[in-house]
């Protein structure tokens, strides 16, 4: 496990050699790592005075307003991501499974603490989902706003457009990011150049803006404006809801392809249109409606509406693809049950396609436009899952920094209070929106939380009654030696959850046929609580005598097990087996919910749900369905 400051993964993606590449990758990184936050200057200063909770425009409470984004995006972008979050690294991958993944692995906690950072990191993940619902709805809504300043006649088509091209972004998920991402940095580029040029224009008519950099503008701001002032952070918070997917992606890019690109351009462009849209409501106050299209010169607006709308559909392409990525670690993990998934890219492992959560994110994000109607409305739900999510991540990097990498206890525990306290405060300014819809995305991430919960429960439950059902591969081995039974010439491949003892299916076809191939295999596939495992240590190959092996297969929980691989890297151990010639005998429980185990009965009938749609194995592990034999088991949990 890699957890040191270098750059993350392998060369391949992390460690740029040269300018040239230093480049490539940073635009890379430009089109998928910056969508979300560079997009955030379309709703995130309109908010904070027009919104809900908006304020009165008043100089006072626009430099304040401003400081409060500037020192915002410092904070916790800056230092708090890209300085310290990002020096965790789970061999090459952030993220926050990836963080929960490396203190599961490395820590030696026991008991109720161990077993609460598993569960805050899930609940992390589990409402990542939430804000992949919401931030398609409010980034491409808010661009398509953008119509109605232009024409207000065309108002009533805003919610129609949006629901068309969300519809159409979700329907062309199938074809993969790998066609159209060249043109994500690129035209992502030209959306920072433009919105800091716009800002740029307005701050030198109004430079007296700039004084909005001092810190205390932010403080006064809160202690004149009291609650309103608190409140008011959930919309200033909208400026940073981009940051998790820096630590998220970093197994993409690497750290210093992100970290200069924010440094360059990202920060830069976004600081210069935010003092922009202040300067200009110093100016004009009734542009609080709209302060981005306000530093728009009217020629200016179509297009600019066009390249919002483009910006915003990436940003929203950048997510979606970070719920299929989260999904599949969580399949791989054991929180989800098998999902089809599916490789869009032969160049790139990590462009998938998941179609469960394409078509769920997809019904619930049209849902979202159709219930909200407006990006301020959505506003008022976006932040909260984000904001905890944050504090989750600042809680797990603590005892990633104290118990493993070994920090002053008295230097870590006064940087992550100051981390803490920024991020509480974000959290409770959010949370004041409960009752305004920031009910539904901690509403979905307990869902999500629960359903994984359950499936990790479940599994673990129907292992033990499966494991109190057969033999250990010891006492099976010695069972043969006594009474030998038929042997037919043949080779047979059994799918087993526990590599050390028979699976049910070679008990029932033993039982039911009398007889066995010549030469068996006991398949173990094995997820590593790291991204990747290399071939020289993906197939262990154990030979038991008799014929019969034991072939353990380990992958990364980013890595998709692939049987045609096993079985060519088994046979440069000595395996030899012919892939057309393997029988592939897997056991297919029909679970059904009983009263002896400790878990409540709704959740024992979601897990058999779960498990009755789950993607069978043989579609799962891509095995040649003309050769699969399934032996039907009934089990009670």
């Amino acid at each position: 496990m890699s957890i040191t400051s270098e750059e993350p993964g392998s060369a391949s993606h992390s460690e740029p050699s040269g300018f040239k590449r230093l480049a490539g990758l940073s635009l890379a990184a430009l089109g998928v790592v910056f969508g979300d936050i560079g997009t955030s200057p379309l709703y995130a200063v309109r908010e904070c005075f027009h919104g809900d909770y908006g304020i009165p425009v008043t100089e006072g409470n626009v430099l304040g307003v401003l400081s409060l984004l500037v020192w915002s995006l410092l904070l916790i972008v800056s230092l708090k991501y890209l300085t310290f979050i990002m020096k965790a690294d789970n061999d090459g991958e952030g993220g926050i499974l990836a963080l929960t993944a490396l203190i599961i692995t490395q820590s030696k906690k026991i008991g109720h603490e161990r077993w609460f950072l598993v569960a805050i990191g899930l609940f992390g993940a589990a409402l990542l989902y939430g804000d992949g619902m919401i931030t398609p709805a409010i980034s491409v809504l808010s661009a398509v706003e953008g119509v109605q300043i232009i024409a207000p006649a065309f108002k009533d088509l805003v919610i129609p457009v949006t629901i068309a091209v969300l519809a159409l972004l979700f329907f062309f998920q199938h074809h993969g990011t790998a066609r159209v991402g060249a043109l994500f940095g690129p035209i992502i580029f030209v959306w920072f150049a433009v919105i800091g040029v716009l800002g740029l224009m307005e701050i030198i008519r109004y430079p007296q803006i700039l004084q909005a950099i001092l810190p205390w503008y932010g403080i006064s701001f809160i202690l004149g404006n009291h609650l309103q002032g608190f409140m008011v952070l959930g919309a200033v918070f909208l400026s940073v809801t981009g940051a998790e997917a820096l630590y998220a992606d970093m197994g993409h890019f690497g750290r210093r392809p992100i970290r200069m690109t924010w440094v360059v351009l990202v920060l830069p462009a976004l600081l210069l249109n935010y003092f922009g849209q202040g300067a200009l409501l110093l100016a004009f106050p009734q542009e609080s409606h709209h302060p981005f299209y306000g530093l728009v010169p009217e020629w200016a607006m179509i297009p600019m509406v066009i390249l919002a709308t483009s910006a915003t559909i990436i940003a929203s392409q950048a997510l979606i693809t970070g719920v299929f990525s989260l999904t599949q670690q969580a399949i791989q993990l054991g929180y989800l049950p098998r999902l089809t998934v599916t490789h869009t890219s032969a160049k790139h492992m990590g462009q998938i396609y998941v179609p469960a959560a394409n078509w769920s994110l997809m019904i619930a994000t049209i849902s979202l436009v159709a219930g909200f109607g407006s990006s301020s409305k959505l506003a008022a739900a976006y932040g909260v899952a984000v904001t905890a999510t944050m504090l989750i991540s600042t809680i797990l990097f603590y005892y990633v920094a104290r118990d493993l990498w070994k920090w002053n206890n008295v230097a870590l525990t006064i940087m992550i209070s100051c981390f803490a306290v920024v991020d509480i405060s974000f959290f409770g300014a959010s949370m004041t929106k409960l009752f305004h819809g920031a009910w539904f995305p901690l509403a979905i991430g307990l869902v999500i939380f629960t359903i994984m919960l359950t499936w990790k429960q479940g599994r673990t439950l129907l292992l033990q009654q499966l494991q109190d059902r057969t033999l250990t591969v010891e006492e099976f081995m010695q069972s043969l030696a006594l009474q030998q039974p038929q042997r037919v010439t043949g080779q047979a491949v059994y799918l087993t959850a526990n590599p050390d003892v028979i699976p049910i299916a070679m008990l029932h076809n033993l039982r039911h046929n009398k007889v066995l191939h010549s030469e068996v295999a006991l398949f173990h596939f094995s997820t590593e609580r790291v991204p990747r495992v290399p071939n020289s240590r993906k197939v262990e190959v154990v030979k038991l005598g008799d014929g019969f092996f034991k072939v353990v297969a380990r992958f990364g929980f980013l890595e998709y097990p692939n049987i045609r691989q096993v079985i060519a890297l088994a046979n440069h151990q000595g395996l030899h087996f012919k892939p057309a010639a393997i029988s592939f005998f897997l056991s297919r429980e029909k679970i059904v919910a009983g009263l002896k185990t400790k878990m409540i009965l709704w959740r024992k009938k979601l897990f058999a749900l779960m498990a009755r749609n789950a993607l069978s194995a043989t579609a799962y592990y891509d095995l040649p369905s003309g050769q699969v034999i399934e032996i039907g088991l009934l089990v009670q949990i």
